[in-house]
Formats: C-alpha cells, structure tokens, sequence
C-alpha cells in the first residue's frame, strides 16, 4: 500500500510539473495556435542560434523533410510507420498537436517522456530566456536534441508552415517531399499556387532527390525550375503510381497499387481511412522506394504491410477518424478550401437519414471559399475551440448564414457534440471538423469517455 502510495504522489508530482513547463511554454513564448501571424518569425536566425547552443543536434541523424498544403503529417506518419516496420530506430516530428504537446515528437512511435521535456526546459531555460524564440521555434530545437540524443536512424521531419523560413528548414535532408499545394496561409505564403509553391520549393536542397505528390499546371513549372537550380532529382509520385480502390470500411481501404515504371499491380490495405489518402500513399510508397536506393532495406512487401497500421504504430490522430460507429461521428481536420472538399465529397457517401456537422475555424482562417462548398442540407452546430485564436461561433453562424448555412451557435467543441448527440438518431450521422484544435477537443472528449467506461 505505502509503495503504491508513494508512486502515485510521484506521477502526480511529475504531472504538475510537466503541467508547469508548458504552461512556461505556452505563456512564455510566441504560439502561432495562439497569436496566429505575429508568432511567425520572418528568418531562420532564432533555430540556427538554438542548434548552436545544443551543439547542432540537427546535423547528427539522417533525415527526410515533409512540406505540403495537404497531406503532410499523413505523408509524415506513414513513412514514418513503414521505417519503424523495417526495423529502423525512426523520429517523428509533426505539428501542431492534437491532445497532448508530446505528440509532436515521437521516436518509433512512442512520444518523448514528460520528464524529458521537463528536464530539456529546465536545463536551457536561460537559453530559452537569451534567444526568446518562438514556441514553434523551441519545439524544433528539442525534436532535433531528442532524436541526436536517442541516435535515431532516421527522422521524418514535418514542416509547420510553408518551408523556405520554416524553422525545420536548418536540415539537409537525405530526400525532400512535398505532398501538394493549394490554397492557405495566403497571408503568409502568398495569393497564387506559384508563390506558394516557391515557398514549399524552399526546402529542396543541392542535389538532394525531390518527391512532388500532386502535379499542378501552375505550380509544376516552380518545382521544375528549382530541382533544376539546385541539381535536384525531380520525381511525381501521381505519374509513378497508380491507386485503385476496391472498397473501404469504417477500418481500411482496400486497393489495388500499381507501379507504372515496372508494371506491377499489387493489393494494399491502410487504416487511412480518408479518400483523400490514396494521394499520400502514392507519394509514400515513391518516398520509400528512393530511400530503398539510400542503403535502408525497404522491400515493397513490408512497406505495404506498414500502411495497414499507421495510425497504430505511430498514433496519428485526426485524419477521418471515426469516432464512433453506431451512430457515424467522424472527426477529421481539414481547415482549408482543398482539404474540406475532400471530406464534404466523403461525408456525402455515409448512408444517413440526416447529417450533423460540427463546425469550427481559427478568426484569421479564410473560409468564404469554404463555406461556399459545405453542404446546405445539414444541421450545423457552429462552435469554438478553447483557444485565443479561435473564431467566435456566433460570429461563424452569422457569415455561414449567408451562405444557406443553417444551425445554432455553442460555447465550446463539447457543447457542441452534446447538442448535436441529442438530436441524432441512430439513423444518422455526424462530422466534427474545421481545425485542428476543434478535432483535437473532440478526440479528448471521446477518449476521456471511453476511459471512463
């Protein structure tokens, strides 16, 4: 009893401690989550001045970069899922976060200890207080030291926003990726796909290979012209690969790949449930072929064995989860024009007598496209996250009411499902959707839930 006694005071103690250092975090320094635009810093001399600090952790492990508009943290986890099934120690950084700041940075699946990141702030808190980087800034420095520290075999290293300033952008990386390219941040990244697309570019090294998911006709010339610059191998997975569903399940999608180059069709089943992740896997299984000629043994029988476990070996969260079966709720979090298309066109073929959508986006999210896609013959339930940053839902249900949008303002993401759980009949469906946060409060929701039980 004294020995469970004292165990229990010291989790407690570790968890209000840990507890401690993020809300340092948090307070402390500039979140984009949080401030939105004014956290961004315009260069890359904060991260450089932090991997000098720590001793340049970034040039001590083998990497691959992850840029993208869509798609990138599902590109990011899925190759990551298939090093990991190699057999390869594999780090993992991805943002932002859904539930838990460790999240963020995983090695073979598993996320950092709250008492490393308790330790790891406490140990450079006078650095951190020195340089006054970003949170985005500082979360990069500690993914670099954990996975130099843990001697990984390689890293999946995720952008956060756009990719020449990103402040990933200080690896050379062993191949670039960038899944796509459409509209968001145009604030930030600018008002065409070119410029966008010559920000996402930004991370293509000398002579360093280069996978470009999704061919565009106004973006192809960009990543032409850069791989050329650069003397950069230049490969199209949507050219090299070829998907075929053969059916799909509230679990898997079924299909049939097909490698162009050697004409060979194969049977691929992935817990990626989205339809939109037929594009991601092409642009995973070109991404492994390449390291597969970097000296990492990566035949295509386990490679294809890996995507029918992602979200198992690498805890992806919120890419068309659903959370519960009877009745549908799906949570997925999509925020911008391209990726709630994909996701309105897929909620169209859950078989339903009514459909409930909860709706939430960040104040600084563009969604006058958005809006203009969102089905009208759905209840919505507009609400916010509990973040700064968030758009207010009365302010929401009075713009998507001008779009034929019909529905009631909640307080919080919670509220929000209550309600619309109260309505639904087993007969009917719900999605939750327009941010990551609004996602990230719905997955807590469920899972706290489900533990209760």
């Amino acid at each position: 009893m004294c020995n469970r006694k004292n165990k229990n005071t010291i989790v407690s103690m570790i968890s209000t401690a840990y507890q401690d250092t993020l809300d340092y975090l948090y307070e402390k320094l500039p979140m984009f989550s949080r401030i939105g635009k004014a956290a961004i810093k315009p260069d890359l001399t904060n991260t450089l001045k932090l991997c000098a600090a720590l001793g340049n952790p970034q040039a001590k492990f083998r990497s691959v970069h992850i840029a993208g508009t869509n798609g990138k943290g599902s590109t990011s986890h899925a190759l990551a899922a298939i090093m990991q099934h190699a057999g390869y120690k594999t780090g993992l950084y991805t943002s932002p976060h859904l539930i838990d700041f460790r999240e963020r940075i995983r090695i073979s699946g598993e996320m950092v200890s709250r008492e490393w990141v308790i330790d790891f702030v406490a140990a450079h808190k006078d650095l951190i207080e020195e340089i006054k980087p970003s949170f985005f800034e500082i979360t990069v420095a500690m993914a670099f030291s954990a996975f130099a520290e843990q001697q990984v075999d390689i890293a999946i290293i995720e952008t956060g926003l756009g990719g020449r300033l990103d402040s990933t952008n200080v690896i050379t990386p062993l191949l670039s990726v960038i899944t796509n390219i459409s509209y968001d941040h145009k604030d930030l990244l600018g008002n065409t796909l070119a410029e966008i697309a010559g920000e996402k570019a930004g991370i293509i090294k000398p002579h360093v290979p280069v996978v470009v998911g999704e061919q565009h006709e106004e973006t192809e010339r960009i990543f032409f012209e850069h791989s050329l610059h650069k003397q950069s191998p230049l490969y199209y997975a949507q050219s090299l690969w070829g998907m075929v569903r053969i059916s799909q399940d509230s679990r898997y999608q079924y299909f049939k790949a097909i490698n162009n180059a050697r004409r060979e069709m194969m049977s691929l089943k992935t817990d990626l449930t989205g339809n939109y992740q037929q594009h991601n896997i092409k642009t995973v299984l070109t991404a492994a072929e390449l390291l597969s000629h970097q000296g990492y043994d990566l035949p295509i029988s386990g490679s294809l064995a890996a995507l029918a476990n992602v979200k198992g070996a690498t805890g992806l969260l919120g890419r068309w989860d659903w959370l519960q079966a009877d009745p549908p709720v799906i949570c997925d979090v999509a925020h911008n024009e391209a990726g709630m298309k994909e996701i309105v066109e897929q909620f169209a073929q859950i078989p339903a007598e009514n459909k409930h959508i909860v709706l939430g986006f960040v104040k600084d999210k563009d969604i006058q496209h958005i809006l203009e896609i969102m089905p009208k013959a759905v209840f919505y339930y507009f609400c916010n996250a509990h973040i700064e940053r968030a758009l207010p839902a009365a302010e929401l249900k009075a713009t998507a009411a001008r779009y034929g949008l019909n529905g009631d303002a909640h307080a919080s993401v919670s509220d929000a499902i209550t309600a619309a759980k109260t309505l639904m009949t087993r007969a009917d469906a719900l999605l939750i959707t327009g941010s990551f946060f609004v996602a990230g409060e719905a997955i807590a929701r469920y899972q706290a839930r489900q533990a209760a039980i």
